[in-house]
């Protein structure tokens, strides 16, 4: 005859069966994660498509363009949870394409010469595994590409429901031959087991020659820097640009470096965009640690950025949270002609581009 067990001692045994499958399912995940991690190099050389064969002549005036286009899913329609919102999934299939589409208009609105776009996904679950690089290169089929990724996880268990396969980074393209294009490593500030689904992020350096000249050349910095850690990683990142950036400067090399810094410049004033309460706060870059004649450039009056705390269509505008967090730093030997952020609305994208017209100095 079987003995039966007491109800006490079977309901012990199911939570043990069932703690048992919760370790192993967090063992093999932590297993998956550490042989799938994305593991870079320090430095590593670049893949450039494309066709433009224009050579950029000393004297000449160029635009360049700067949009982190929110891997085309953060539309007007779109709050996030890392924000304060609580979408995880902002945008489907055809909001996918209606931004995208809406990107792609900005982008022949401003016309660049260079163009430096940052979250650009080429096969993410978050936005359906379109390859949004493809689709621009495509688009600006004169220009010179070049993508580095900087978020890379095969499966990211965060939150619930989980983002799943995260393949995006930044990418640069150019009207002018474009002589090499290189990923650089910047500083991870998470550790083990953080660091294995979270972002490595990068610079991406593009060379472009000067005609007429054989030691100077244009050299581009494209950016995304830290933003959800607890400071530390932004300062080591901006060490580390600024010390990259003396150093072509000091090859008298004409320099620009631009994108989302998730930081305010020292010499801006935000105050026309005070944080509300509760909200992220951009800390700020200090523009001494730069040596030697850097020019700092963020739009005053036109927010580069707007929180996610909340969907921006049909909110109250006055009272909306905004930022001013992107920009650009241009070596003394460029002369800034224009600069501005565009106002689109933040319809396509949680953040505006910005546009940049420079004049070489001889």
């Amino acid at each position: 005859m079987k003995k039966k067990h007491s109800l006490p001692i079977r309901i012990l045994c199911a939570f043990g069966i069932v703690l048992l499958c919760i370790v192993l399912l967090l063992g093999g995940l932590v297993a998956f994660l550490s042989v799938t991690e994305y593991k870079p190099a320090a430095r590593e050389t670049l893949e450039v498509t494309g066709k433009a064969d224009a050579i950029l002549s000393p004297m000449e005036t160029i635009t360049v363009a700067s949009w982190n286009i929110g891997y085309g899913a953060l539309g007007d329609n779109a709050d996030f949870f890392m924000d304060g919102g609580s979408m995880v999934k902002t945008a489907d299939t055809a909001r996918l394409q209606q931004n995208l589409d809406g990107i792609l208009a900005g982008i022949d609105a401003l016309n660049p010469d260079v163009l430096f776009l940052q979250e650009i996904d080429v096969c993410s679950s978050r936005s359906e595994k379109i390859d949004e690089f493809a689709r621009v290169a495509g688009h600006l089929d004169y220009a010179t590409a070049s993508f580095a990724n900087n978020f890379k996880v095969a499966f990211l268990p965060y939150p619930l429901p989980p983002i799943g396969k995260v393949d995006s980074g930044v990418a640069t393209f150019s009207a002018y031959r474009t002589a090499s294009a290189e990923r650089v490593q910047l500083p991870v500030p998470f550790s083990w087991p953080m660091r294995m689904a979270n972002l490595k992020r990068c610079l991406l350096v593009s060379r472009i020659p000067i005609s007429g000249s054989s030691n100077r050349e244009m050299v581009l910095f494209n950016l995304h820097l830290e933003a959800y850690d607890d400071g530390e990683g932004k300062l080591e990142q901006t060490r580390m640009l600024a010390e990259l950036l003396a150093a072509e400067a000091k090859k008298g090399n004409y320099v620009i470096a631009g994108g989302d810094f998730n930081q305010i410049f020292s010499s801006t004033d935000g105050s026309a965009f005070p944080v509300l309460d509760g909200n992220w706060a951009a800390t700020k870059i200090d523009e001494t640690q730069f040596a030697g004649g850097w020019q700092f450039l963020m739009d005053e009056k036109v927010p580069s950025c707007r929180s996610l705390y909340k969907p921006y269509a049909g909110a109250d505008k006055a009272s909306f949270q905004y930022y001013v967090i992107d920009g650009f730093i241009v070596s003394g030997n460029l002369t800034v002609e224009s600069f501005g952020a565009q106002d689109l609305g933040f319809v396509c994208s949680d953040h505006n581009p910005l546009l940049l017209r420079v004049t070489l100095q001889g």
